[in-house]
């Protein structure tokens, strides 16, 4: 798959979905009630998101306690920058808490104050995807990367270089382009 292919895919079948999923935290009746649904990581239907499937309901309960003491500071948080490093400061060292919750919980919580990110932020498959552009880093600005990138916002760059991980590992000596020349079926979020 060339990039164009990989970002078009995306677009296709990904953003639909992501779009509706930041609306829905956008549109939680309070402060309180975001910050609860995004620490507990609960779809809008109430189950869990499938990257935090794992942590325990108790931890993200103390999640949630430690996030709503710091309301004041997330909602007035300058940017998404800024918000991210208040959830980090206070959740990050958390035991069971990785990199990529700290992203989940901020980006959600984000979404509700208007808050959107304006560089891409590397975790776990993101970071995969990124070293094979030869990115490394915590985060990076998204003007660096090649031109097909330029139709995403940075969180849908993030959400791209994750799924589509694979891909790029087996581009990385083809140009970009698998020998079969397959379409890539859908694939879950990352």
């Amino acid at each position: 798959m060339t990039l164009d292919e990989i970002v078009n895919d995306y677009i296709r079948t990904q953003r639909p979905y992501t779009g509706k999923e930041m609306m829905d935290f956008a549109n939680e009746p309070s402060p309180s009630a975001a910050i609860r649904r995004a620490a507990l990581c609960e779809t809008n239907s109430g189950k869990r998101h499938d990257h935090q499937r794992r942590i325990p309901k108790w931890l993200l309960e103390q999640v949630e306690t430690k996030l709503q003491a710091i309301r004041w500071k997330l909602s007035s948080a300058a940017d998404f920058d800024a918000l991210h490093r208040l959830v980090e400061e206070e959740i990050g060292d958390m035991k069971g808490i990785g990199a990529l919750t700290v992203y989940d919980i901020s980006h959600r919580i984000g979404a509700y104050f208007g808050r959107a990110p304006e560089r891409v932020y590397l975790h776990a498959g993101v970071r995969v995807g990124a070293r094979v552009l030869g990115i490394g880093g915590d985060s990076f600005d998204p003007k660096i990367l090649p031109k097909p990138f330029a139709r995403l916002a940075p969180s849908e760059i993030e959400d791209c270089l994750c799924i589509y991980k694979d891909e790029l590992l087996g581009g990385a000596s083809d140009n970009f382009r698998r020998s079969s020349g397959c379409a890539v079926p859908r694939r879950p979020r990352c």
